[in-house]
């Protein structure tokens, strides 16, 4: 757990500038940390669009890694969806799924 969702759940209890000082942060970046929480909600629910994306391009052939499945997504998408290789290895990682590795 951070310390931002800490005082995110006692600040009905507490005084948010008593929580932040207690867990040893500042009371902007815990308002910036909340005001976030729409993004980081959008961007979650991406990555998770794009592991179903990638799954989908996995298992026609397990034997892709993230650059072949970039190059697999990207082939003739619209400029608006495609997504880069960085992205595309990050979110097989947080999946668990894995190319074929060379012995």
């Amino acid at each position: 757990m951070s310390r931002f969702q800490f005082v995110a759940d006692h600040l009905h209890a507490f005084e948010v500038k008593w929580l932040c000082a207690v867990v040893e942060v500042a009371r902007s970046s815990f308002y910036a940390w909340l005001a976030g929480a729409d993004g980081r909600a959008a961007r979650r629910a991406a990555d998770e669009a794009l592991a179903e994306r990638i799954r989908a391009v996995h298992d026609e052939d397990n034997t892709y890694g993230a650059p072949r499945i970039t190059a697999e997504l990207n082939d003739g998408a619209p400029e608006g969806q495609r997504v880069n290789h960085k992205r595309v290895a990050r979110v097989m990682r947080g999946a668990g799924i894995a190319g074929l590795a060379p012995m």
